[in-house]
């Protein structure tokens, strides 16, 4: 394991987090920023009132891809933090000048090394188990046009899975979540409860 990997630290990294991701000073003064309660929230701010500025800790938006084929689900084994090892949904984070749309089609070719077209929206979730931060995540139906299987980027690993023989280790909740929709309402719609 390489020095950047021994010094990620989940605990520290959700104990960040859940303080204001770390931030100490105002990004447009300089000074400290205080904490206490602004619109029916504790929020971090500068209490200099000639500059006002107020911290909002906002999610990060997340894309990615669910891509099927015989009745086999595409999974990528992580290779970086967090959960090195464990399997998750083909996604990623959004870049700056990037339509959710975008983002999906790009992370799926990065970490499997296969192209695809997006067939339609899937749904949208909202992750809080990443200790980097929390994420909401939108999920495209996509359909494989070329490329060549392969793990890439931050995949260790790339496969189909049967949904009756998913690996136990999925990464995060709303990949754990999006699995069981996917199976509830397009694989088995009529055999919910």
């Amino acid at each position: 394991m390489n020095n950047k990997h021994e010094r990620f630290d989940p605990d520290k990294l959700f104990a960040r987090k859940d303080n204001f991701c770390g931030f100490s000073y105002c990004p447009l003064c300089g000074k400290v920023l205080t904490r206490g309660e602004r619109e029916g929230r504790v929020r971090a701010f500068c209490a200099d009132d000639e500059c006002g500025y107020v911290f909002y800790q906002n999610p990060v938006p997340a894309a990615g891809g669910i891509i099927v084929e015989n009745d086999r689900i595409l999974l990528v084994k992580r290779a970086h933090p967090p959960r090195i090892g464990w399997w998750c949904l083909p996604a990623g984070y959004m870049e700056w000048n990037e339509h959710p749309e975008m983002t999906a089609v790009r992370e799926v070719e990065e970490e499997t090394g296969l192209q695809v077209k997006l067939d339609g929206f899937f749904e949208v979730y909202s992750g809080a188990d990443d200790p980097r931060s929390n994420a909401v995540l939108l999920l495209y139906l996509a359909t494989v046009t070329g490329g060549e299987l392969r793990a890439a980027d931050d995949a260790m690993d790339v496969r189909f899975f049967a949904f009756d023989d998913l690996p136990e280790n999925i990464a995060f909740e709303a990949h754990c979540q999006a699995l069981i929709d996917y199976d509830q309402r397009i694989r088995n719609p009529h055999s919910r409860s």
